[in-house]
Formats: structure tokens, sequence, C-alpha cells
């Protein structure tokens, strides 16, 4: 046995293990098992997470913070517990750095709203890459309509790598805010986020980057990044639906007026003028999503137990694994072939629609994604409507990868 099939397998056979975590993974679709490759739209939970949402209901479900009595106790401790395994897990300074959201989604309008509107002038510059998810253009359009400053693109290459040099020259004097994202969800490629950070604040630039599809993936450290902000959501991370989280460095988020107004994110209200409340509260308004908050650390608690760097090497093997086997499949072309990439393929086959590989591989078993991806400027750069993406996660193995490809060329058959 070669010494590369030895790494992939001592990489992949964990994986064995951690999906038994996972009771959504143990049926059938079509009378098949179910292969799911659809990771980087959303991925399954563990029991862990279910059952911690569960016994949150059961035990202590009332409303944080106002509370005196026994069970608003509890679930403040429980919600205000989560905040904190947030902030380990991305090593923010304090947990007055993390802002509960609905999803990253909504952590890019908060930053492109509170921090944006409110700094931007006629001229300045909002600086974004060529692979965006529309997340982070929309909420950036709109603000620079609102502001009167001007959008700025940095390129990517055939192979879905940003063009350094073009960024470079991109960021200038103008430039006030660097919007990126971490790992790209159409393409899987890493970014370098590190290099993107020194080179904006070299300007004093300050960098939002989009976590969404890099943080079930890849170590985070805020710190050690130096980046303001980073967004990221809770459902790609084995969490619940409808959470997510916020960090922004604690002298900013300080010097930002509130996203949205409402209860808890003030101390006094009169009608002449209103008191709001500390961070990281004061972006908090209404009731937030607690049991979510409780379920996402539950999650993090999860992948914290496994090691990111664990599920890191795994994802690699599993994606070099996938990248070989697709390789001989007729017609077929990879759609983001970067050096440093987490686990997505995009892929286009000749003569065959993305949306019926999705349904012929539905049929057997397989869970992919087809469609744009909510990346349409990505799609364009590559002259494509659409591609097919198997995305990968840490329950996945080697004999997934293997369905897919059995898939793929039963797609071949019925299209010749």
């Amino acid at each position: 046995m070669s010494a590369t099939k030895e790494a992939l397998i001592r990489h992949v056979a964990p994986a064995y293990r951690w999906r038994e975590d996972f009771p959504i993974l143990k049926q059938q679709v079509y009378g098949k098992p179910l292969v799911y490759l659809d990771n980087a739209a959303t991925s399954q939970k563990p029991a862990s997470v279910i059952e911690t949402e569960r016994r949150y209901y059961e035990e202590c479900n009332a409303n944080v913070h106002r509370g005196v009595h026994a069970l608003s106790q509890k679930a403040t401790d429980a919600y205000e517990g989560a905040r904190q395994k947030v902030a380990r897990f991305l090593n923010a300074r304090s947990a007055r750095e993390i802002v509960f959201v609905r999803g990253c989604t909504e952590g890019v309008n908060l930053v492109a709203q509170s921090y944006g509107r409110t700094v931007l002038k006629p001229g300045d510059e909002v600086l974004i890459t060529a692979m965006e998810h529309h997340s982070n253009i929309v909420p950036w359009q709109m603000v620079c309509q609102q502001t009167g400053a001007v959008l700025r693109v940095a390129p990517i290459n055939d192979a879905g790598e940003m063009v350094f040099e073009e960024f470079e020259r991109l960021v200038s004097e103008r430039t006030r805010i660097v919007a990126a994202v971490h790992v790209s969800n159409a393409l899987g490629t890493i970014n370098p986020v590190e290099r993107i950070v020194e080179r904006a604040h070299a300007v004093g630039a300050k960098v939002l980057l989009d976590g969404a599809q890099a943080v079930p993936h890849v170590p985070v450290d805020v710190q050690a990044l130096d980046c303001d902000f980073y967004a990221f959501s809770g459902h790609k991370i084995y969490g619940p639906t409808g959470i997510g989280a916020l960090y922004g460095k604690e002298a900013l988020l300080a010097a930002m007026p509130p996203y949205q107004g409402g209860g808890d994110m003030i101390k006094v209200v009169t009608f002449d003028k209103t008191l709001y409340n500390d961070l990281p509260y004061k972006f908090e308004a209404g009731t937030p999503h607690i049991a979510g908050a409780v379920g996402l650390g539950a999650a993090l608690d999860y992948v914290m137990g496994i090691g990111m760097e664990a599920i890191a090497a795994h994802e690699h093997a599993l994606l070099q694994y996938a990248t070989e086997a697709v390789a001989g499949i007729k017609g077929l072309r990879l759609v983001g072939t970067a050096r440093h990439k987490a686990g997505i393929l995009s892929f286009v086959m000749d003569g065959v629609h993305p949306h019926d590989i999705g349904t012929i591989l539905d049929h057997q078993g397989v869970a992919i994604r087809a469609g744009h991806h909510c990346a349409m400027p990505v799609m364009d750069r590559y002259g494509v409507a659409a591609t097919a993406r198997a995305s990968f996660a840490l329950y996945n193995t080697r004999e997934d990868v293997d369905a897919l490809v059995a898939g793929l060329h039963k797609v071949r058959e019925v299209f010749g």
C-alpha cells in the first residue's frame, strides 16, 4: 500500500465513528442509503445538538435577561454560556465581542448598515472579491447607494483564486472597508485572509470576513487573523438554523449605533431619547433565538471535542480522493481548482444540465446541490448558468464519494 493511500485511510477512518452521531444519516432515499453531500447549503445535526435543544425546551424555556424567576435565570445562563463558547471557538478577547444574529447574512448586513453607513462618504470605496456569495455583495451595494461610496471588485483567475496583485492594486487611500469570503461556497477556494487583512490595514481600512463556509472546515482565530469583523452561520457547523454570530472588535462595536430598535437593546427609554444597552446587547433587539443559541453552543462543543485540525485533515484527504475519483468521468469539468481548497467540488458535465445531474443522483440516494449557489457573478465568470456541487462534512466517507462517482457514471449512461 502506498504512503499516500495509507494517509488517506488514516484521515478518513474516524468519520465512520463520527457519522454514528448523526441520526438522519441512517435513513434511506428511494430505497438506497442516504449519501448527504449538500453540506455547504446546510449540515446535518448530531444527536447532542438535537438533545440539547429538546432539553432546553423541556427544562428551562423562558425569556432571558429580564426575569427574576428561576427558569429565566436558567435560560439566561444557558444563552450567555453559548456566547462564551462562541468566543472561545473564535478566540475572541471577550464575549462582549460576540453578537448573536440570525446567520452570516444578518451579520454582514449589521456591519454594512451600522458601521458602513456611519463611516462611508461619497467617493469612499468598499472592496470585495469576485467570488462572493450574494450575502456579501448586496448589502454593500445597498450601503454604497445610500452613502455615495463606490463598490470595487477584485478579480479571480481561471482556477478560482483571487488575483492578489490586482487586489493590492485596488486597495488605496479611498478604501474604507474590505469584505471578503474566507472560503468560497461555490468554488471551495480558501482565501489568503491574513494577507488581505494586512494589506487593508496598511491603508486604514477595516475588514469583514464572511466565515460561513470556513468555520466547519478550518480552524479560525480572529485575534491571529486580526480581522475587524467575522460572521458565520450556525447551521453550516452542525447547529440549528436561524442562529449565527458576528464577532467585532470591541472598540468598533462600542462606537457603532444599534442596528435595530426594541426590547433588550435599551437601558432607558423616554419619548425624548433612549439610552442604549451595553455590548453586545445593544445589537440584540427583541427576544433572541435562545434555543438556537444554546444549540449552537452544543454544536461548537461537538466540533471542539473532535478538534478542528482533525476535521480539516479528514476533509482534505476526502477532497483529494474525490478530486481524483471524478477525474475519470467523461465530459466532467471541475469549476474551481484552487491550490488551497476546502471540501467542495463544483462541476459541469458536457450536454447535461446540473439540475438533471442532481435529479438522477437523488434517485441513487445521493444529495448534492445544483444551481448558481447564490453566487451568480461566479457563474458569469466561468460562462455557465449553474454548476453541480458536492460538498463534504466530517461525517462523509470514501464510500460516499464512491456512491457519487457511481451516480455520475449513471448520469453519463442516461445522456450518452
